[in-house]
Formats: C-alpha cells, structure tokens, sequence
C-alpha cells in the first residue's frame, strides 16, 4: 500500500474517533478538526521515511493529541486551560482508538442535532465526520468557500451558546432523535447519488450508516430503532449497487431498462437482501424493498412496488411519494391509471414546477399514444430541471417522440 492510500485508508476509519474524542476532551471543535488535520498531514510528510505503522490509526490519534496538547499549553494562560491539557494527557479508556466508539456516536447525535438548520446538519456531518473539505461542502450546496465557512462557524456556535450536549440520547429520546439521524443521512446520501452530484458523499453515507448500525445495539437494544438503520443501509446499497452502469460511455444518463446489468455491484446487492430479512414496514424499509424489486434481473414486479408504494402513501402522504406511488400504478396497471392517480398528486399544488411530475405525465401521456403532447410535456419537464444530465436525457425523449410522429 503507497503512503497516500495508508492515510486515507486510516483517516476513514480513524478521523471522527479523534475528531470525537478531542472534542470530549476539549470543547472546542475548531481544535479538533485542525489537530485532526494536521496528523494526517504528519503522516503524508514522516511516512515515507519512516515506513507505515503497525496501526495507522493509534499512530494518527496520538499524533492528534500530541498536537492538542502542544497547543492547549501555550496557549494556558488561565488554570483552565492547564487543567484541560492536564486531562487530555491522560491515557484513554482501553490505551487505543479503539476505546472511542461512543465518541462517534456523539459526534453523529450532535452533529445532526435537530437545534440546527438542515443544512447545517448536512454540512456539519461532511466536514466534521467525513473530513470532508470546506471547499467541496460549498460546491454541493453552490456556494462560496467562505459562505460555508461562515455556516460551519455559526453552526458551532451555535451548538456553545445553545448548550446542544455531546452525548448520545437515551432510552425513549434516542428513539425520538435517530429520524432526524437518519434524515441527514439520506439528504448526504441524494447529494452523491443524483445525477450531477458527488458519489464520494453517496459512499459516505453508506459508511455512516454501517457505523451506526455496528455502534446503536451497545446503547439501545430496541429492534424498531435498529430496524430503521438496516432499512436505510439496505436502500443505500441496493440504490448504489447501479452507479456504474447509470450512464453511456458518452455520458447519457440510462433508464433502468436500458442499463447493463453487468455492471451492477452484486455484492451489494446481495448485502441488501441479507439486512432485509426479518425486517418490518418501517418507511426506510418499505423503500428498501422497492429498490430490492428494481435490483433483478428480470422483469421489474411493479405491482410489488405499486403494493409496496401503497403502504408507504398511508404512513407517509407526502406529495412526492405520492407522485411515485402514481407512477408505480401507471407501471403496474396502465398509463390511465398512472395519469389519475397523478392528477390527484398534482391537485394541492404541492407538485407544481417539479420536472419530475411532469416528466412521469409525459411518459404515460406517450404511453397512451398521444406522442406530441408527450414531445411537450418532456420539453417543459427539461425547462424545469436544474440537472444537466436530466435536461438532456428529457429533450433526447422529446426527440425521439418528435422524430417517431413525423414518420
């Protein structure tokens, strides 16, 4: 293994303990993530001489808490503060890295503590769990640099002023708190998973996910607030397991029908179905085991899906669930019945300028054999998006519709 990939590797599995355990230790987050920071530095720089050592990881956080220490002390110009690096010297529980896996919890409880703007829960997840840079943060939110600084650095004051504490919930309020948990999760995961975003984020997620699910059972036994975790984990992996073959050589993003099948991440695959046995209908479940029936080599059960869309639709009524509800029906039973059951999606309002809505109208207005009303409703559906790869991939089905009624 070169060097470059030693820390990184170490820096996935070691970032949010020291992260985590600083930050107990410290109170002061910025402190954290620098000393985090400048261990990986360390490493990319002493490394090569010095060779890998037989645990990156304890090597990292020692480095880490070396440098805390260093700064605490000159910086101790109250009794405080030499009391702070006092404790912060002190031999952790279990003498490795390993001794931290709370620390990671509470880092991830109060990261996506619901005090805070969604976003900022997002943003705050990227940069102090995943080490993710400033820099990149702000591009997936279309941003400037110093924007995103300035939401981190609020964010964090926040969390001091509030007085947000650094723990894990427990009992009943862990229960409370793992949807909003879970939630940030999914929005990490979208980021990476849509057509224009960051794959690196949609892996993230999935890694957060399994640490979550490794670390929750020491702190709560409840299986419906494990069930959740699994049914995430599980829809994360069966969405993910197509990434590489979602798109043509050229770029063209493809439909489930048109993918090589190939291509798709068995293993994955195969991991899904095993965190879906003995699962119940949870809505992160429920969704699993719709992307379960898209993750075949056959034909697509859509009405699997529709049946599976309708339960979802009764814990859920969400306007977008119901728009997938519709057009799992359309699938199922008939482009007439997709278009009712969308007319009535679309009827409060919720749906308006959403190019998804009226892209699903023009699939099963073609469907139906009206071709230019269908050529339409593409072209307005790719004047609403904000994806490129959606824009073309729509105005490409305005074409061929287009192209087929002159004929």
């Amino acid at each position: 293994m070169d060097i470059a990939s030693a820390v990184t590797t170490g820096a996935a599995e070691a970032y949010p303990r020291i992260v985590g355990a600083l930050i107990r230790m410290t109170g002061d987050w910025d402190l954290a993530e620098d000393c985090a920071q400048e261990a990986m530095a360390s490493a990319l720089q002493r490394w090569p001489s010095t060779g890998v050592p037989d645990n990156p990881a304890a090597w990292l956080m020692t480095t880490a808490r070396n440098r805390a220490i260093d700064v605490l002390r000159r910086a101790a110009v109250e009794r405080t503060k030499l009391q702070e690096a006092a404790v912060l010297a002190e031999p952790e529980p279990g003498g490795t890295p390993d001794g931290f896996p709370d620390d990671r919890l509470r880092l991830i409880f109060t990261c996506c503590h619901p005090a805070l703007p969604l976003e900022a829960r997002v943003a705050l997840t990227l940069r102090t769990i995943c080490g993710v840079r400033t820099a990149d943060i702000a591009r997936v939110f279309l941003t400037t640099e110093a924007a995103m600084t300035r939401r981190l650095t609020r964010a964090k004051t926040k969390i001091a002023q509030a007085g947000i504490p650094y723990r894990v919930p427990q009992g009943p309020a862990l229960a409370e708190r793992l949807p909003g948990v879970l939630g940030v999760l999914y929005v990490l995961f979208t980021n990476g998973y849509n057509p224009d975003g960051e794959p690196a984020f949609a892996d993230e997620a999935i890694r957060l996910a399994r640490l979550l699910r490794t670390l929750l059972p020491s702190v709560t036994p409840a299986p419906e607030v494990l069930s959740e975790v699994s049914g995430l984990l599980a829809l994360f992996l069966f969405q993910h397991s197509r990434r590489a073959a979602r798109r043509a050589p050229d770029g063209r993003l493809l439909t489930l029908e048109q993918q090589d099948r190939t291509l798709w991440d068995r293993d994955a695959i195969a991991e899904g179905r095993a965190l879906l046995d003995g699962l119940g209908d949870g809505p992160y479940a429920l969704q699993a085991r719709i992307a379960a029936f898209h993750a075949t080599d056959g034909g697509t059960d859509w009405s699997g899906i529709a049946a599976c869309y309708d339960l979802l639709w009764k814990r859920q009524p969400t306007a977008v669930i119901a728009l997938n509800r519709a057009v799992a029906h359309g699938y199922a039973h008939g482009p007439e019945a997709g278009l009712e059951l969308l007319a009535a999606a679309r009827a409060g309002g919720a749906l308006d300028g959403y190019p998804h809505a009226v892209a699903a109208e023009a699939e099963f207005t073609a469907r139906a054999g009206d071709h230019a009303r269908a050529a339409a409703l593409f072209r307005e559906a790719a004047a609403l998006t904000h994806s490129p790869a959606e824009r073309a991939a729509l105005l490409e089905r305005a074409s061929l519709l287009e192209n087929a009624e002159e004929r």
